[in-house]
């Protein structure tokens, strides 16, 4: 895979105010998307000490610099980087980013067509906007976790996918490329509030719209898609392992009940009342052969079976090893950016930096010289290997 920056976004430069999980993700999807991503990191390093740099995937594909914030010329560096940007992304407390100089004033005063986005948990508006909180708290709030989990057991813990990933990161991408499309055409830009609670709601449209209707359950584990249904769930085979089963259309469900030589033997799919004998049929049966056995049998079938891969296993699967769906770059087993462009090759950029990695080199080529005067004054700090 190329390491060249390239892609529909190529010449959109991007400024990113060092943080923890959304925002760095959104960061690193614009990277994946091609567009020149600088993160200014604050002195004594990064934000989770413990991660070694060249590991933490959301920092690939995107370039460092060291400003010092605290600095009383600090806030005028960032300014003078935030000048050449397009997009600026930062993740703070509401207020903080104009308490340090910062903030969309600030960087308009100069830069009026900047994309200023906010990645919060809560918002910039409302009672809890300047409460602490993490992902689990989020979707807790928006209905989200109390939706997931087996029927009489409590909620179960998505990951941070739901909320940090899809319902903040993913929501902020698309608000500053719309507002970018905006700013180009009226050369004004504006602030985007992404907020998780809000974005995480808005991700459980469709079932709110199923609810409305009906057609769906405010509990756990008794619905067409949360493991109510016994042909759309999980379940153990005989060496431990899980297969998954969804086919909801009863031309899927007669492939599964036909490979599984049930034809004769099962209730009809949508007789809700039977759907206790139904699981139990298929609980029973998955248990007999181990979950590669299951997928042998599965092979070239319609019946929307899958095996339940790890996290290690899932890179090795034919299908993903095909697409190139993971790859290995700079010896990190990683996903490969997403989604695909016909125009533009699939590539991966740079790894992860270091902080202030490369500091010297984002001041010539974004600022010229007219920023070397906040290196010696030690607002920007140029790393040893730089400096050297």
């Amino acid at each position: 895979m190329n390491v060249e920056q390239s892609g529909p976004l190529s010449g959109v430069r991007v400024l990113e105010l060092a943080g923890i999980g959304p925002a760095p993700f959104a960061a690193m999807l614009l990277a994946d998307l091609g567009a020149d991503v600088v993160r200014v990191d604050r002195p004594g390093g990064q934000w989770l000490p413990t991660t070694e740099p060249r590991s933490d995937l959301l920092n690939r594909g995107k370039r460092s610099v060291i400003v010092d914030l605290k600095h009383e010329r600090g806030p005028a560096a960032v300014r003078g980087l935030a000048d050449r940007a397009h997009i600026l992304l930062e993740g703070y407390r509401p207020g903080v980013a104009e308490r340090l100089g910062v903030g969309p004033d600030d960087c308009w005063a100069t830069n009026p067509g900047l994309v200023y986005g906010r990645m919060t948990g809560w918002g910039q508006t409302g009672p809890l906007a300047d409460r602490a909180g993490h992902d689990i708290a989020y979707i807790a709030l928006t209905g989200a976790l109390h939706a997931i989990g087996s029927a009489g057991g409590p909620p179960q813990i998505p990951l941070n996918l739901v909320g940090d990933f899809g319902g903040g990161a993913l929501y902020l991408v698309v608000g500053v490329l719309a507002a970018l499309r905006e700013a180009e055409a009226t050369g004004r830009g504006q602030v985007v509030d992404a907020a998780i609670v809000d974005g995480t709601a808005h991700l459980s449209l469709m079932v709110h719209g199923l609810m409305a209707a009906g057609l769906w359950r405010d509990e756990r584990g008794v619905n067409l898609l949360d493991g109510g249904a016994p042909f759309y769930d999980v379940y153990p085979t005989a060496d431990g392992r899980h297969i998954a089963v969804g086919p909801l259309e009863p031309q899927f469900f007669a492939a599964l009940i036909d490979t599984l030589g049930l034809a004769d033997t099962v209730p009809a799919q949508y007789d809700i009342a039977a759907w206790p004998q139904l699981r139990e049929t298929l609980a029973a049966t998955f248990a007999t052969r181990t979950r590669d056995e299951w997928v042998a049998v599965f092979d070239g079938t319609d019946a929307c079976v899958a095996p339940v891969l790890s996290l290690t296993e899932a890179p090795a699967h034919p299908h993903l090893a095909a697409r190139q769906t993971f790859v290995r770059h700079h010896d990190v087993v990683q996903p490969a950016p997403a989604p695909r462009f016909s125009a533009h090759p699939q590539r991966l950029g740079r790894p992860p930096a270091r902080p202030g990695e490369h500091t010297r080199a984002v001041l010539a080529d974004w600022a010229g010289q007219d920023l070397d005067e906040f290196v010696d004054l030690g607002a920007i700090q140029a790393t040893r290997e730089e400096s050297a």
